[in-house]
């Protein structure tokens, strides 16, 4: 069992992803390494951290999700990992619920 607080998701899609929290000073490290030279976050670099330290099962990399809609399952899984690890899932979920009400 890990000393890590894990988490899972399933995408719209019906895939299922194992979170994992990597440890405080990993997420502050990692929220430095998404930002270019002006400070704003880089989509690529932070699709690339989640999947790196924070998505553990399945072992997923960016080419495992082809086409438009691989794409947008994508966005959703990285998303979730990254408001995961940064305490704000709760709202996450919280809007999700409000959008199946409407």
């Amino acid at each position: 069992m890990s000393n890590f607080a894990q988490k899972q998701i399933t995408t719209k899609a019906g895939n299922k992803f194992m979170l994992q929290f990597p440890g405080v000073r990993q997420v502050t490290k990692i929220t430095d390494r998404i930002k270019n030279k002006h400070g704003v976050a880089s989509d690529e670099r932070l699709a690339e951290e989640m999947l790196s330290h924070v998505v553990v099962e399945p072992k997923t990399k960016m080419e495992d999700f082809k086409d438009p809609a691989g794409f947008k399952e994508l966005g959703e899984l990285v998303g979730k990992a990254y408001a995961f690890i940064t305490g704000n899932d709760d709202l996450i979920e919280s809007d999700e619920g409000r959008e199946s009400e409407e």
